[in-house]
């Protein structure tokens, strides 16, 4: 693996897209300095940071004098640039595209439909300002794609293979908040089981199983 240079990125430590940064970088095998910047920690509408991010979100990363927002964005930078052409993010044409295939549909499909339809409302929002059938139908929404996944693990440990990718990271750093939050789940065997395996990872635990609490509206029920 190429030496790296000090990287840095923006972003706070219970965002779940700078999770999966943090997540996936460490299982590169490589360590960064993170700065709390958003929610409470505010900095993303100042110059400086609207000149590396111009949405004002986190995560950003800087890796000398590159600098990358967007978290799928930074993970393929970082295997690209630092990776062994493995598993991670692979060397080989197809075998990556079969990577970035399911990164790409978990983002889309997992991540757009769990974290604004489901987590929000759960845990950011007021019992009172909830809207239980809507939450509800996001559920059921989001659990008929975990059903591809359910349908996939039949005959592999992985989401894009038999060994651990991007794909898993870009899915799974979903899947703590969707385990933890008090909500009516369906049984899920083998995605439960994929989250195990995940759950048994170091970086996994480090970065993405940690509280969510400041985010919480205190009368969420």
């Amino acid at each position: 693996m190429t030496q790296t240079p000090e990287l840095t990125v923006y972003g706070r430590a219970n965002s779940s897209n700078v999770q999966a940064v943090m997540w996936g970088l460490t299982e590169l095998g490589l360590s960064a300095q993170r700065l709390d910047y958003g929610h409470v920690h505010g900095g993303t509408g100042t110059p400086e940071f609207r000149a590396m991010s111009p949405h004002g979100r986190v995560p950003v990363l800087r890796d000398g004098g590159v600098v990358i927002w967007e978290s799928c964005a930074i993970l393929r930078y970082l295997a690209s640039r630092y990776g062994d052409g493995g598993a991670f993010w692979p060397a080989d044409p197809a075998a990556r595209a079969q990577v970035d295939m399911w990164a790409e549909w978990s983002k889309l499909s997992l991540a757009l439909g769990f974290t604004t339809p489901i987590f929000w409302p759960r845990v950011r929002f007021s019992a009172n300002d909830r809207d239980e059938a809507a939450l509800s139908q996001a559920i059921v929404a989001f659990e008929t794609e975990l059903d591809k996944l359910e349908d996939v693990f039949v005959t592999r440990d992985f989401v894009a293979g038999d060994q651990f990718s991007l794909a898993d990271v870009i899915a799974g750093h979903l899947m703590h908040r969707y385990y933890d939050i008090d909500i009516r789940r369906k049984p899920l065997a083998r995605v439960a089981d994929w989250y195990a395996r995940l759950s048994a990872r170091p970086a996994y635990r480090e970065h993405v199983m940690i509280s969510y609490s400041a985010l919480a509206h205190p009368e969420a029920g």
